[in-house]
């Protein structure tokens, strides 16, 4: 078994809406490890996005511990949760939010800057099949080759775990695979921690271990043997 990267205990969020009092999360706990694929399913409203930000140092627990790397992050201060997002957390989103008038290459550096050991922004390129379009603008790349880009700029300060939403939402079949493959291939080649939020259970299959979300909690863990290869997932 990997190291222990993040321990989550007792994690609630709850917020108001007008009177009503939202319990987004209700008590999740569960430990990450170091260079894991984890596919996080379940429907909309069940709290997987609201995980996500919480561990990602974007979002605040309302209540439970987060110890990544035996430090605990519950009462971080904003500038300490800065420095965590800045240095330690990549993310990739649905949409993948390039700056539009910098290339390919340059959103990467931007990003890479961040870091104390970033990666070459030639190698990610290179990485996600995208050498020859590093001078390219974001609106003379394709959606998946944006994604791509995007997940390079991500990985491109060296981060211990990249969170992804949805990212291949708004993505075709052929598409959504070749950034499947991309993520795969970060996780195998740089050792990363890779959390996958989707509602696509076909990709739980690529996943060491499977959480299953449901009323704000994790109903199940499913333990992948022998992941699939994303060329495998069906859409």
């Amino acid at each position: 078994m990997s190291e222990v990267l993040m321990q989550v205990s007792g994690l609630t969020k709850e917020y108001r809406m007008g009177e009503v009092t939202v319990r987004a999360l209700r008590g999740v706990s569960f430990e990450l490890y170091a260079g894991e694929f984890v596919v996080v399913l379940g429907p909309s409203g069940s709290g997987k996005s609201t995980l996500l930000n919480i561990i990602g140092g974007i979002d605040s627990a309302t209540s439970g511990k987060i110890i990544f790397e035996g430090k605990d992050l519950s009462d971080a201060k904003d500038k300490q949760l800065t420095a965590y997002r800045r240095s330690t957390v990549g993310f990739v989103f649905q949409f993948y939010n390039l700056i539009p008038s910098l290339t390919a290459r340059e959103n990467i550096i931007l990003a890479s800057e961040m870091s104390k050991e970033p990666i070459p922004p030639d190698d990610l390129l290179k990485a996600v099949g995208l050498e020859h379009r590093g001078g390219n603008f974001p609106t003379q790349l394709s959606g998946g080759e944006q994604q791509r880009v995007a997940i390079a700029r991500a990985v491109s300060k060296n981060p211990h775990i990249l969170l992804c939403d949805e990212p291949t939402g708004a993505l075709d079949f052929t598409t959504g695979i070749q950034v499947l493959r991309t993520l795969k291939d970060f996780n195998e080649q740089y050792k990363k921690t890779v959390i996958i939020i989707t509602h696509n259970a076909s990709i739980g299959d690529m996943g060491n271990r499977v959480f299953h979300f449901k009323d704000g909690l994790i109903d199940h863990i499913i333990v992948n043997e022998n992941p699939i290869d994303p060329e495998e997932v069906s859409w």
